[in-house]
């Protein structure tokens, strides 16, 4: 027996039980891992409050990205050995496996090789935000000197977006609700910070950009605040809606992309892993950065044992993080 976390009914992080769960052994292609930390996500989050697009199936298991020993291989697996460690990437549905617990038994279609010289804490916490951000570098394209709105930029995501394009040579624009987080984000590569709470975002792009615009926005929040991040984007800019965290209708804004010749779409990261090839370009770049130090994963705050996961999740919720949140087990 092993202990794992479950939901019984959807809502808060209250809802998140420690059960007993016999794993049994690995079945073909895939591997028992004792999983070593796990990286807290917003697409969970969501997932246990009944509000991701793919519905939980109660009980469910809950966790799809993190790092682990292997402890068993099951029929097939010969890429991987007993001992190693691995990179849990979230290539699964959420609810299918469950790696929020003390052991789990996961694909070995999902694993990577952990890299010797991250910590533990930032191998648990390279995948979900590197991948979702590599829109900016297959679709955007983005190069040098071109402005990049990034709201939520404190986030896991913003941050492996600013890397991003300060690598790429562009220009990173953090939008935050207020400036408390405005000396982190500077110090973190932001070029430069806009407190949408406080300030006119369309009027310091464009003053940033000298009346251009931004090349790309790349938005988790989504709602009526699309309309603003469509006019400051620059003739033939995309705006990219990677999530719906306002919890409201996302309209589309028609003149201030139409007049713009700019175009709107929806990105979630699995439009990378599915289809090989583009995985394999995406990963070897996101290697080669994480090798270089071109890209480095921070760490918003590390919590300790299955028990911490409820207040884990309560602190990815309050807002108050710059960076992942990751939980050691």
């Amino acid at each position: 027996m092993t202990r794992v976390i479950r939901f019984h009914e959807t809502g808060g992080p209250e809802k998140l039980l420690i059960e007993e769960m016999d794993l049994g052994t690995p079945g073909p292609g895939h591997v028992r891992i004792r999983v070593e930390a796990v990286g807290l996500n917003r697409a969970e989050a969501m997932y246990r409050m009944g509000k991701y697009p793919v519905r939980p199936e109660l009980p469910s298991l809950i966790g799809y990205e993190g790092v682990g020993t292997i402890t068993a291989l099951g029929d097939g697996v010969a890429d991987y050995t007993v001992g190693q460690r691995v990179c849990v990437l979230p290539m699964i549905h959420q609810g299918e496996y469950g790696i929020w617990a003390e052991e789990a038994i996961v694909p070995a279609r999902i694993l990577l090789p952990a890299l010797d010289f991250l910590s533990i804490e930032q191998a648990a916490a390279i995948w979900m935000q590197y991948l979702t951000a590599y829109a900016l570098y297959e679709v955007a394209e983005i190069g040098p000197a071109d402005a990049v709105i990034i709201p939520a930029a404190s986030s896991s995501v913003g941050l492996a977006a600013i890397q991003l394009c300060n690598w790429a040579g562009a220009i990173p624009i953090a939008a935050t609700r207020t400036g408390e987080k405005s000396a982190a984000l500077k110090d973190l590569g932001a070029a430069h910070v806009i407190a949408t709470e406080e300030e006119d975002l369309v009027a310091r792009v464009m003053q940033i950009t000298r009346g251009k615009g931004a090349a790309c926005a790349f938005d988790p929040v989504g709602g009526p605040y699309v309309d603003t991040l469509a006019r400051a984007l620059a003739e033939r800019g995309i705006l990219f809606v990677y999530g719906g965290l306002s919890g409201e209708p996302t309209p589309y804004p028609h003149w201030p992309m139409a007049f713009k010749g700019a175009s709107m779409r929806g990105w979630v990261a699995s439009e990378i892993w599915n289809h090989p090839h583009r995985f394999a370009a995406a990963r070897d770049t996101i290697l080669a950065g994480l090798e270089t130090g071109k890209l480095q994963p921070v760490i918003a705050r590390t919590f300790n044992g299955l028990e911490s996961l409820v207040e884990a999740n309560s602190f990815l919720e309050s807002n108050q993080q710059i960076g992942k949140v990751v939980v050691r087990l």
